[in-house]
């Protein structure tokens, strides 16, 4: 596995879930071993994938989607534990959901959704391989992890607006499926994240994400009364 090839790294999480299914303590023990036999270098690789992948699903539509499959909703802990648990699912499963975060609802959840062992399986390979501590050596690391984070986000495709938190009211629009899967088709049943509006950037994003919303709706509007088909 190298930075040239990340390919390779959606292929290794596909063996462990082909072979561990949902048993995400048999997947961590899988993917170890894995990485031990196929060096430091793979381990390395694999530790920032993971780290990037986390860091491209980190969006408020998805947190707020996280919160309706989620048993207790989900914390700023409760996402960072989601983000591994759906890298896990596979890179197809990954992909959909960042397009449209309404695709979680065909989505088989178990464990709560939360996978942070999938975040220390390179750390405890690197650490067997070479005795350092893997998140010491990735900040000395001789390639930029942002060239990688570049390349790797290339190929996301994200839905329109999920850059947004949004408030209960709003979400059986922007998570039809799920609201009505998980918490009625008005969405009464779920208990979402509540966001801490004190602060500003927060604040600011679900007002624009309000206004996003509005116009979105008004086009469908648009599309309808001319007998077009709205997206």
């Amino acid at each position: 596995m190298t930075e040239d090839n990340p390919d390779a790294f959606w292929d290794l999480i596909y063996q462990a879930k082909t072979a561990c299914g949902q048993d995400m303590k048999a997947m961590e023990h899988f993917l170890t071993d894995r990485l031990i036999s196929m060096g430091p270098e793979s381990a390395m690789v694999f530790h920032k994938c993971v780290y990037i992948y986390s860091r491209l699903a980190d969006q408020y539509g998805l947190w707020d989607a996280a919160s309706i499959v989620k048993e207790r909703g989900c914390s700023d802990e409760g996402f960072m534990d989601f983000q591994p648990w759906l890298i896990a699912q596979g890179k197809e499963t990954y992909m959909a959901v960042l397009k449209d975060p309404d695709t979680l609802a065909d989505v088989e959840i178990y464990g709560d959704c939360c996978f942070r062992g999938l975040s220390d399986v390179a750390y405890r390979a690197y650490e067997q391989l070479t005795g350092r501590n893997i998140y010491l050596d990735h900040v000395e690391a001789p390639k930029n992890v942002k060239d990688l984070y570049r390349s790797l986000k290339r190929e996301i495709v994200y839905k329109d607006g999920i850059q947004f938190p949004r408030e209960m009211k709003d979400l059986p629009n922007f998570l039809p499926r799920l609201c009505e899967k998980y918490g009625g088709a008005d969405g009464s049943q779920i208990h979402p994240y509540v966001w801490n509006l004190e602060m500003s950037d927060v604040n600011a994003l679900l007002i624009e994400g309000k206004t996003f919303d509005k116009q979105q709706r008004a086009q469908k509007t648009k599309s309808r009364k001319k007998g077009g088909t709205p997206r």
